[in-house]
């Protein structure tokens, strides 16, 4: 016996995401309910420069009660392929344009209970060509070399699952080593 969808009803509609809530038969019979956040898919992205530093925008995150250093993201919009949202993210956040995206994978950011998925790109070949900003918007840029990012990651000044993921993913291509 499989996992079976009894049923499903969206209970709230957002900007962002939406909210479902699913009643699941599991293979040993019993049923459960389930409350999932819909959410279209997103990207982030590492912009490296030609002197090997990253770029990270720093944000005030109200559901983090702080502002937190990440690496720039966003909302795919419907129909969006991945890559165009990225570079565009790039241009929004950061106000440069990738020359070149190299996809580096991807990952659910909370399988529990979200169906975001998360792709990652590293952005290099950078060059300015600035998009107006969200309006909810409020960034501060940064730049960091390697040996900055690492101290970053070893001493928790990241805090930002998507960050730490995308940075795990692009260890090798950023000729850093994991922590050991």
């Amino acid at each position: 016996m499989a996992f079976e969808l009894v049923s499903s009803e969206v209970v709230f509609r957002g900007k962002v995401f939406d909210v479902r809530v699913d009643r699941v038969r599991f293979p040993d019979g019993h049923e459960t309910r389930l409350d999932l956040v819909i959410h279209s898919g997103a990207v982030t992205l590492i912009p490296r420069d030609e002197d090997g530093s990253i770029w990270f925008v720093r944000q005030y995150r109200h559901a983090a009660g702080g502002h937190l250093l990440e690496l720039p993201a966003g909302t795919l919009e419907s129909g969006e392929d991945p890559a165009s949202t990225a570079a565009r993210e790039c241009r929004e956040e950061i106000g440069m344009s990738p020359g070149r995206l190299v996809d580096l994978g991807g990952f659910y950011l909370a399988p529990g209970y979200s169906s975001e998925y998360m792709h990652v790109y590293l952005a290099t070949d950078l060059v300015p060509d600035p998009l107006a900003r969200d309006a909810d918007e409020i960034i501060e840029i940064e730049k960091l070399t390697p040996p900055e990012v690492v101290a970053q990651l070893h001493s928790g000044g990241f805090q930002d699952a998507k960050t730490l993921a995308a940075l795990h993913l692009a260890g090798k291509e950023l000729g850093m080593q994991p922590r050991s």
